[in-house]
């Protein structure tokens, strides 16, 4: 379980995010949604020490994240951010083997377990064929997957992604967050699409100008008042065969009912 309570960051004088509580529960799929600039990211890096400096505390099962050694921080919490790594001279194989060094002493050599991890973490993520291939030369798309494989080979308690969709096919985007939810740990996920959110995510929080505008479980927060006041775009939500849909239109524009959307609430909702 991922804990933050009050949780507040600053650039400068500018606040990004402001006293911010947060529950990550076990086995479960937390999803951080909001507008461009609402403060997902900040937060999602607050969350696994990566920023440090704020105000509140952040802890991962009863321990202070920022108290971890880095070697039992990497054994329970495993990140994958935005497109990093680029510039490397590494194999794909390579880099996901990096993923095994939370569980190697400081001099140990990975072994034939270690590399066996390796090849499934790639398959899981449709990326079984790359492993040789250097990393630098992959798109966009299949840099993604292999970061997602090297944390996947981390073996950790609890996984945090930041917009894991972001440069993959449809196919994909369904394909690794239907894998992180059945992964069975705790996991965060920075998420734009609410759509994909709505499908497969547990919980919610929803960030709006550096607050929570909501919080609870998807069924919850994606509410059409809720999201309009947020997001100032009009929305209808569609429940079909136990699944929501979100659509979306400008507010004077008329709904699929064929009636126009209601102006949103003129306050953030609490």
């Amino acid at each position: 379980m991922i804990q933050a309570t009050q949780v507040s960051w600053r650039y400068g004088a500018n606040p990004v995010i402001d006293g911010i509580s947060v529950t990550a529960r076990p086995g479960r799929v937390l999803g951080l949604i909001g507008p461009n600039g609402s403060g997902k990211t900040t937060l999602l890096r607050l969350l696994y020490g990566a920023l440090r400096g704020g105000t509140g505390h952040v802890a991962v099962d009863g321990d202070e994240v920022s108290a971890l050694p880095p070697r039992e921080a990497a054994r329970r919490l495993a990140v994958v951010v935005q497109e990093t790594g680029a510039e490397t001279a590494l194999t794909v194989a390579e880099l996901v083997l990096l993923g095994r060094s939370p569980h190697l002493s400081t001099f140990q050599r990975t072994g034939p377990a270690d590399h066996e991890i390796t090849i499934e973490c790639l398959r899981r993520v449709g990326a079984g064929q790359l492993g040789s291939r250097a990393f630098a030369s992959l798109s966009g798309g299949e840099r993604q997957r292999v970061l997602i494989a090297r944390a996947l080979a981390q073996q950790a308690t609890h996984l945090l992604l930041d917009e894991p969709t972001n440069h993959l096919d449809i196919r994909y985007q369904h394909e690794i967050l239907r894998l992180v939810r059945g992964l069975g740990t705790c996991a965060v996920v920075v998420l734009h699409d609410l759509n994909l959110a709505a499908r497969y995510c547990d919980d919610l929080v929803l960030l709006g100008r550096g607050e929570v505008a909501a919080a609870g479980t998807t069924e919850e927060v994606l509410d059409p008042t809720v999201i309009e006041a947020v997001y100032h775009i009009g929305v209808q939500r569609l429940d079909l065969d136990g699944a929501i849909h979100l659509l979306y239109h400008p507010r004077d524009e008329p709904t699929a009912t064929g009636t126009s959307a209601p102006a949103a609430a003129s306050h953030m909702p609490a």
